[in-house]
């Protein structure tokens, strides 16, 4: 460190990393790297809850089913995911059950998943 750089510097520059190279990271990764990831998550990123930010990151790849402002999977809206074998399913995200990249569904008559996030195609929010 030099002896100009000081603590906002230093700070604004993981600030700067997290934004622009962790988080994109985690919305392409897959699903094998991002569990490894998980196990050595407070090394790298942190004293944080990798479910808040690691798979939530994770989920952002597909925007329809996060939100903005909070952790984890958003159960308020309806979706349609679209598997990669062409799929699909519709019903309501289960923010609880859905858990380190793998996604638990409320259907009308009953639950679908887990899906793996390797597996998810597309995610569209049905209005």
């Amino acid at each position: 460190m030099s002896e100009s750089q000081s603590f906002e510097d230093l700070a604004a520059s993981r600030r700067d990393w997290i934004e622009n190279v962790l988080r994109p990271w985690c919305q392409r990764a897959s699903w094998a790297q991002l569990k490894q990831a998980a196990m050595e998550w407070h090394d790298f990123a942190g004293r944080v809850d990798p479910d808040a930010t690691l798979w939530t990151w994770a989920w952002e790849r597909h925007p329809a089913i996060v939100h903005d402002d909070l952790p984890g999977v958003n159960e308020t809206h309806r979706v349609t995911v679209t598997l990669c074998d062409g799929t699909s399913v519709t019903g309501f995200p289960d923010g609880r059950r859905s858990r380190r990249g793998q996604l638990l569904l409320v259907t009308d008559t009953d639950e679908a998943g887990p899906f793996s996030i390797e597996d998810v195609e597309n995610v569209r929010q049905v209005e």
